[in-house]
Parts: C-alpha cells; sequence; structure tokens
C-alpha cells in the first residue's frame, strides 16, 4: 500500500499515513483525463460571440444605383458582405459549446490525475498554528515546506476555522489556487506543481471515492416491484386456482374464457327471447302488408256443364 509522510507547518516529519491504492496508485488513462479537460474548458466558455449578418445590419434598404446604364457594377444594397461596413458571412453567433460526461468516466479522470501526481503531494497535520489571516504567515509556511515560488493547489474540506484562516492568508500568493475538495478538477492537479492538502482532506478524498453500497428497492405508491421468487410464487398461485376449479381450466383448455362462459346467458332465458322476438316480427309485418283479396277461380268443367247456357240473340 502506497504511504505518505505527513510533515508540521516548519517542515518536520511527524508520522506516515497510508494512500488508498485504488486511487492514488492506478494507472493514469489519458484518455478520461483529456475528455475531463476537454469538458472542462468547453464548459467554462461563455459562447457570446455574436456578428451580424446583411439582414441585420442597420440600414441598405435603396438601392445604391440604378441596375444598368451607370457603367458600375449592379448593387442592390449598401449593407452587402463585400462593401466596408456590410454584413458578416457566417459569422459567429451565441452557442453552447459544454458536453456532458459519464458519471464513472469522471471519477475515473480524477484518479488517474491524482495518481500522476501522487509525487507532488505535500501533506500536512493541520493549519492549527496559523493564528492570523495574513500572507507573511502562508509565505513563512511555504518556505518552510519548501514549496515557494511553484504553482500550489491548496485542497482544503473546511472542517476547521483554521482553514478559513490559511485561505485568507494563501489566496492572494501568486501562483497558488485554493479549492474545496468537492471542487477537486483534472485541470487544476495537472496545472499544479505541487499539491498542498491536510491529513483530515486526504481521507475526505478517500471516503469520495468509496463505493456506496446499493439500498434494496422500495415499494412504489400503489406499485409493488417483484422479484424473480415473486413471480414464481404468482405462477404457483395461478396453478392451484386452475387446479380447484377444473370446470374453467378444461374451458381454457379448449380455448373458451371462462369469465365470458359464466357471463353468458342461460339456454332457457335464449328460448324465451327467441319467442318474443318472433311474435313482434309477425306483428310488424302484420301491419306492413295489408291483406290480399283471393282471386275468382275457374269453374271446373263439370260446375259449367251444371249451370244452364245462355241464349244467344239468333236463337230469340
Amino acid at each position: 500500500m502506497t504511504s505518505a509522510q505527513v510533515l508540521d507547518l516548519k517542515g518536520n516529519k511527524t508520522h506516515e499515513i497510508k494512500l488508498n491504492d485504488e486511487i492514488f496508485s492506478v494507472e493514469p488513462k489519458m484518455g478520461p483525463m483529456h475528455t475531463a479537460l476537454r469538458r472542462q474548458l468547453a464548459n467554462a466558455r461563455s459562447g457570446s460571440a455574436n456578428t451580424k449578418t446583411r439582414s441585420e445590419v442597420r440600414g441598405g434598404g435603396a438601392k445604391p444605383w440604378r441596375q444598368k446604364g451607370t457603367g458600375r457594377a449592379r448593387a442592390g444594397s449598401r449593407r452587402s458582405p463585400l462593401w466596408a461596413g456590410g454584413g458578416v458571412i457566417f459569422g459567429p453567433k451565441p452557442r453552447d459549446f459544454s458536453f456532458s460526461m459519464p458519471k464513472k468516466m469522471r471519477a475515473v479522470a480524477l484518479k488517474s490525475a491524482l495518481a500522476a501526481k501522487r509525487e507532488q503531494i505535500v501533506v500536512v497535520k493541520g493549519f492549527e498554528g496559523v493564528k492570523e489571516p495574513k500572507t507573511k504567515e502562508a509565505i513563512q509556511i511555504y518556505r518552510a515546506l519548501k514549496i515557494e515560488g511553484q504553482k500550489v493547489l491548496l485542497v482544503l474540506d473546511y472542517t476547521t476555522d483554521t482553514d478559513k484562516t490559511i485561505t485568507l492568508a494563501a489566496r492572494n500568493i501568486e501562483g497558488t489556487k485554493v479549492v474545496h475538495i468537492s471542487n477537486l478538477n483534472v485541470k487544476d492537479l495537472i496545472e499544479s506543481d505541487v499539491i498542498l492538502t491536510t491529513e483530515s482532506a486526504i481521507q475526505a478524498i478517500e471516503k469520495r471515492f468509496e463505493a456506496k453500497p446499493r439500498e434494496p428497492k422500495k415499494e412504489q405508491a400503489g406499485k409493488t416491484l417483484h422479484g424473480a421468487s415473486d413471480y414464481k410464487d404468482i405462477a404457483a398461485k395461478k396453478t392451484a386456482d386452475n387446479a380447484a376449479k377444473p370446470a374453467k381450466a378444461a374451458k381454457a383448455v379448449k380455448g373458451e374464457n371462462p369469465a365470458k362462459a359464466e357471463s353468458a346467458p342461460k339456454p332457457e332465458k335464449k328460448a324465451e327471447e327467441k319467442e318474443v322476438k318472433a311474435k313482434k316480427v309477425t306483428q310488424e309485418e302484420a301491419i306492413a302488408k295489408p291483406e290480399k283479396k283471393a282471386a275468382p277461380k275457374k269453374a271446373s268443367k263439370e260446375e259449367a256443364s251444371d249451370k244452364p247456357a245462355k241464349k244467344s240473340k239468333k236463337d230469340e
């Protein structure tokens, strides 16, 4: 396991602390570090550059001269991009340069930067000796630690009041930047020559990268989240219900829906309904269709022989 010497404010060694190998001894990965640095620089851009096109520049409404007959080149506006004072072709417009980066990839990049700067880390026990927030006292500490004149990144966790005091004392020194452990970033780590921090801040950094155990999923309001075992129990209950109701199970096998079978009307009721419908139909037909008169039947030969023959006018 990697270790680091803990110094006092006079530069004397007090004791050693062990550093987490998963953070300070990993092999630096250039890819995530490069992406994290590009992201930080891009997100810091305001993207406010703006130019005016020919439609946005003031003026240019009237045609400068007539189209033909003057000998000059034809012109339609004084605000053409070819003219002085005209619009700008394909000029910059306000835009957002920022882009996102996966959370795990950011953690890998920060670990890689810490591992790459492991030899430049200076750990002190604390800044309890700084009584007043004066730059003179901070410079004396730098001289004792032999880091004067270098780019110093002061990383603090602000658990004590002395951290605020050293912040006020050191922030005015050229080349010094003070950051909280939550704002630790790849850009500042790469640009610094020395990383000055405290023993408590190292512990806070290691705690920040600890893998948090996953909490079991809680039941949502009105919904329950089932696991594999719960689904097996539900399937077992369904099979038990089907066994208890053989009639329903048999219909389900045939392809019938047992719910529809129960809701279906009984045959007796069906017969009664059919009779009522038939009566209604006959009544409606009787009303709609009037009775036809029977056509007179033709007399048969026997009936015709019984009737007396009509006398003609000649016989009379």
